[in-house]
Order: structure tokens, then C-alpha cells, then sequence
């Protein structure tokens, strides 16, 4: 498929999977008009891309794990290196401590919507 068709299929921009391209996240076979092309391996690779930019790795980390992670095609899988277990541990932690943060912060604004729904503090500004 053609850069285009993976933007629209995956939800990223083709300036995005260009500079993956850049970063040695994601390759392409070139046309012979220089055109590049993926195979459907590709849908899932930019996902993962995706989910672990989303995770707050940087493109640095991400190629240094993706070679770790199979892709729907048994793409190839290295054994990490005890550094890199060491890294993704430490960014694991790192998520898991925002997830923390965020129920509470949550559990404050749902208490603060309880009590203000049960005073009629609602209903006196709208009404």
C-alpha cells in the first residue's frame, strides 16, 4: 500500500510516518518512481508506534524496542538487552504512577461533583 492508504488506515498523518521512516521506526520498499510502499505489516507497526509514543517513549526507546516486538507477520524478535528491560521496567513504573495520580485526581473532581449535586449548588446557578 501506498503512503497514503496507511495514513488513512492507521489515523496518522503521512508527515508522521515519513519522519518514522526517518527514525528507523518503519520501512518502505520503493516503486521504481520512488514511490514507497507497505505491506499490511505496516498497519500494525504504526499502531504500536502509535500506543508507545502515547506511553511518553521517546523515538529513541521506540526503535530500540520494536525490534523486541513481533509484528502480526512473526516479524523478527531480538532478545532485549538487560539495559533495555532496565529502561521499559523504569517507563513502565513511570505510567503506572500517572495512572495513580490521575484516579485520584479523579476521585477529587467526582467527590467535588457529589457534594455540589447533593447541596443544590447546581440548581442555584442554573435556576
Amino acid at each position: 500500500m501506498r503512503i497514503g492508504e496507511l495514513a488513512r488506515r492507521t489515523g496518522v498523518s503521512e508527515r508522521s510516518l515519513r519522519y518514522y521512516e526517518t527514525q528507523g521506526l518503519l520501512r518502505a520498499e520503493r516503486t521504481p518512481s520512488g514511490h514507497r510502499v507497505y505491506g499490511d505489516w505496516a498497519v500494525d507497526r504504526v499502531i504500536r508506534i502509535q500506543a508507545l509514543y502515547a506511553a511518553g517513549l521517546n523515538s529513541k526507546k521506540i526503535a530500540l524496542l520494536l525490534p523486541c516486538m513481533r509484528d502480526t507477520d512473526g516479524g523478527p524478535s531480538e532478545i532485549a538487552t538487560p539495559q533495555l528491560v532496565t529502561e521499559l521496567t523504569t517507563e513502565r513504573d513511570r505510567i503506572n504512577r500517572m495512572i495513580t495520580d490521575l484516579i485520584r485526581s479523579r476521585d477529587v473532581l467526582d467527590e467535588a461533583i457529589d457534594t455540589a449535586s447533593r447541596s443544590g449548588v447546581l440548581n442555584r446557578r442554573t435556576g
